[in-house]
C-alpha cells in the first residue's frame, strides 16, 4: 500500500470531522518552510533567489511547533530550501513525530546519507526525496553533475536503515515520458514506498521561465506517463489527482488545503504565490480573498497551474464530499486501475518533446561541494 493504514485512517477521520462540522475550507497538509537556504541552485526554483540575510534566517523548533498546533493538520510537509541544512532539523522532526503528525521531510538527498544517524525510523516520518527523473535529466534540472547518483545512494541508505522513503518528481516542458516511466521502475527497484509526480509551476523569481508547462501540454504529457501503468508502481498522491493530471477529471484549486508557514509568517494565498503574509493561521483564513485565486477566478497567474499543492486537497475533498466521490475513490484503491489507453500508448511510442532539454548551467561536483559548504556555514 502507498501509505500505512494508520495514516490513511487518520487522514480519513480528520477530513470526515471537517465535513460533519460543516467546515468548507480546511487545511489538509501544512507546508512548513523552516528555511530557504539550499545547497543546490535549480533553474526552476524561486526560493533561493532571496538576499543573503533572508537565506541565513531559520524558524526555531518552537515556531514550527506553534504553527503545527495552530493549523491542526494531521500531515506536515517540510520543504525548503534544503531542510537538512537546518541545524535543529532532527529536533523539529522529533517534536512533530512526538505529536503524532505524519511528516514528509523533503530533501534533495545530497546530505541524507551522512545525516541519517540523526533521525529515528518511525511510521510518522518519511524522507521525501526530490528526484526529477533519470540521471541525465535530474542533473540538468538541478544544475548539478552527479546529483542523481548521490540522491540514489541516500535513498538506498535510508531504505536499508528502515526509514520510509517517498519521492517527489517535478516535470517541465521537454520531459520525455518514456524516461519518466523508466525512472519510476528504478525508484520501485530501490525500495521506495511510493512516488509523487507533478508539473512545474512558474515561480516569478525562477531563473528559467521558458520551460514551465501549460495545461494542454501537461495533460498530454501525463496521459502518456500515467496511462497503461505498471501494477508495481505505487503513488502517494490521491488517485483522482492523477486523473486530474491526465485530463480525466477537472478540479478547481483549493489553496487553503495546503497552507504555507515560513520565516515570513503564513503566506497568502498558497505555497507558490506570494500576495502578503498573515501573523496567524486564523488571520490567513479570514483575510485572504480566496475567490481571487484558482483557474475559475480568471487570475492569469493561476491559469496554467496544476500542481499538487493546489489540487490534491481538491481531490480529497471531492472524495469525502459525496457518496459518488467516495465510491469513485474506493474503486480506484480496490481495483488499482492501469488506465489502459491505446491512443496514449501510441502517443508514448511516437513522443517528440516540444524542444530539447533546458540549457542550464551544470555544476561540477567540486564546485557544488564548495557551494554546499558555503550554504552550511551561512556565508
Amino acid at each position: 500500500m502507498a501509505v500505512p493504514v494508520s495514516q490513511a485512517w487518520t487522514v480519513a477521520t480528520y477530513v470526515l470531522k471537517q465535513k460533519l462540522t460543516g467546515r468548507k475550507r480546511y487545511p489538509l497538509v501544512l507546508m512548513l518552510e523552516p528555511l530557504f537556504r539550499c545547497n543546490l541552485a535549480c533553474a526552476g526554483c524561486g526560493k533561493i533567489q532571496y538576499p543573503a540575510h533572508i537565506l541565513k534566517s531559520e524558524l526555531t523548533p518552537e515556531e514550527c511547533f506553534r504553527a503545527v498546533e495552530e493549523c491542526g493538520t494531521p500531515m506536515v510537509s517540510i520543504p525548503g530550501g534544503e531542510p537538512l541544512l537546518h541545524p535543529q532539523m532532527p529536533e523539529i522532526v522529533a517534536g512533530l513525530v512526538a505529536r503524532k503528525k505524519y511528516v514528509y521531510m523533503c530533501t534533495n538527498a545530497l546530505l541524507l546519507k551522512e545525516k541519517l544517524h540523526l533521525f529515528k525510523p518511525s511510521k510518522y516520518l518519511s524522507f521525501s526525496v526530490h528526484l526529477d527523473g533519470e540521471r541525465e535529466h535530474h542533473d540538468f534540472a538541478v544544475c548539478r553533475e552527479g546529483g542523481h547518483e548521490i540522491a540514489m545512494e541516500g535513498i538506498r541508505a535510508a531504505v536499508a536503515g528502515g526509514f520510509r522513503v517517498t519521492t517527489n518528481t517535478t516535470l517541465f516542458d521537454g520531459a520525455d515520458p518514456n524516461s519518466v516511466r523508466r525512472h519510476f521502475d528504478q525508484l520501485m527497484e530501490a525500495g521506495v514506498e511510493s512516488m509523487m509526480v507533478s508539473p512545474g509551476y512558474t515561480y516569478d523569481k525562477a531563473p528559467d521561465q521558458s520551460h514551465f508547462l501549460g495545461k494542454a501540454r501537461s495533460r498530454r504529457l501525463f496521459r502518456a506517463i500515467l496511462s497503461n501503468r505498471k501494477k508495481s508502481w505505487e503513488f502517494n498522491t490521491h488517485p483522482l489527482f492523477s486523473e486530474f493530471l491526465m485530463g480525466k477529471k477537472n478540479f478547481e484549486c483549493t489553496p487553503w488545503g495546503m497552507p504555507t508557514f515560513s520565516i515570513f509568517g503564513w503566506q497568502k494565498p498558497c505555497y507558490l504565490l506570494q500576495d502578503g503574509y498573515a501573523d496567524t493561521f486564523q488571520e490567513l483564513m479570514e483575510t485572504t480573498a480566496w475567490d481571487n485565486y484558482g483557474a475559475k477566478s480568471g487570475n492569469p497567474r493561476c491559469a496554467n497551474c496544476m500542481v499538487h499543492s493546489g489540487h490534491e486537497a481538491s481531490a480529497v475533498d471531492y472524495n469525502f464530499g459525496s457518496l459518488k466521490g467516495f465510491i469513485e475513490t474506493a474503486k480506484r484503491y480496490i481495483f488499482k486501475p492501469t488506465y489502459a489507453d491505446a491512443e496514449a500508448q501510441k502517443l508514448l511510442n511516437e513522443w517528440k518533446p516540444a524542444h530539447a532539454m533546458p540549457l542550464v548551467q551544470i555544476q561540477s561536483p567540486a564546485a557544488a561541494k564548495d557551494d554546499q559548504l558555503q550554504a552550511v556555514s551561512g556565508d
